[in-house]
């Protein structure tokens, strides 16, 4: 049953949310923020997050303050120290692992929240149930990481309502030629598509007018090599990714955190899907398209292949494909589409 946590907190209250690391994950928390911001506008939300994605949320109105958790030996006594200071009314545990637990319990706040399934669930005084039951659909039905973030302001008495978009903010660079970001990186083997059809991809956009500039993961320029023909920017600081995508036409890449941030910066986008499941990690309410081949083995853990001896689940996406996505995209967003493809 909801609760009516968020009616109980007191005026301009303190609330803390801990989601510490995952850019996308991050960023598809941000849809819940609104939803409780637009509940009680008098609440000051603080998030915190990890030290790599400290500026992340800069700029969001949602969003008090960052407080961040600094990677030393005493990273956990001062974190847990900065919360207490702020005697917040609410403690919400969006995280879901062994110390934010405990430091969610030790919060000081009157309400401690976290998720149900959490390993160490017992630290939370209200266990939020699996979103399927929240939002009434079937146990086994995918629910999008957004609105599974956004089911817990719903279990603590936001009323239910459409999940937004998610919401960051930068400011574009200047740059001479309109231009597309290209992402070549992704976690695993199994969801990053070949960088010779980035290759085509890249001549592909040139003859629609748009610059490609590539991108990788940090510390793997190595991917760069063959692309030497193409604008290539390495080990971009997280406000440079931002402001970046924020200025492009279009995104393209693997599923992967600046798919998200694309997403969340409304710039259509097209998102290539290896080993996860697209209805859990596609693009939240932009103009976007997923491209996917259908895998009796999908979705899968994604750290290896468990079927055959490559992972074909991505490797047999087609550069026409893309290609086609691309060009449905451009055109809706040239006619102004609000929705996204398939959501």
């Amino acid at each position: 049953m909801p609760t009516d946590v968020v009616s109980e907190l007191p005026e301009d209250a303190n609330v803390i949310v801990i989601r510490l690391r995952s850019l996308g994950d991050i960023v598809l928390t941000t849809p819940a923020f609104s939803l409780l911001k637009q509940a009680r506008p008098d609440l000051r939300i603080t998030v915190v997050l990890a030290a790599p994605f400290a500026g992340l949320l800069d700029g969001n109105d949602d969003v008090t303050n960052e407080l961040i958790h600094e990677s030393s030996p005493l990273a956990a006594f001062k974190t847990l120290r900065a919360i207490r200071k702020l005697r917040p009314a609410l403690c919400l545990d969006l995280y879901a692992k062994s110390w934010t637990a405990r430091c969610t319990a030790l919060s000081g706040a009157r309400f401690r929240a976290g998720y149900a399934h959490a390993r160490e669930s017992f630290a939370y005084g209200i266990k939020v149930p699996r979103a399927q039951g929240i939002l009434g659909r079937a146990g086994d039905e995918p629910v999008h990481t957004a609105e599974h973030h956004a089911s817990a302001m719903f279990h603590l008495g936001v009323p239910v309502s459409a999940v937004p978009r998610a919401k960051l903010r930068a400011e574009p660079p200047h740059r001479d030629r309109p231009y597309a970001v290209l992402h070549v990186a992704a976690l695993f083997a199994t969801k990053e598509w070949p960088l010779d059809r980035f290759r085509s991809i890249g001549h592909f956009l040139e003859g629609r007018g748009l610059e490609p500039v590539f991108i990788s993961a940090p510390g793997r320029g190595d991917m760069f090599s063959g692309l030497s023909m193409f604008t290539c920017l390495e080990d971009l600081t997280l406000n440079d990714l931002k402001s970046l995508i924020s200025g492009a036409r279009l995104f393209v890449g693997n599923d992967s955190g600046p798919a998200h941030v694309a997403a969340a910066l409304a710039i259509p986008t097209v998102v290539i899907f290896g080993s996860s499941n697209s209805a859990v990690w596609g693009p939240w309410r932009t103009v976007s398209a997923v491209v996917e081949t259908a895998w009796d083995c999908k979705p899968c853990k994604g750290d290896r292949c468990y079927e055959f001896d490559e992972p074909r689940c991505i490797l047999s996406v087609e550069t026409a494909q893309v290609e086609r996505a691309i060009d449905e995209v451009l055109s809706r967003a040239a006619a102004g589409a609000n929705s996204e493809v398939g959501r």
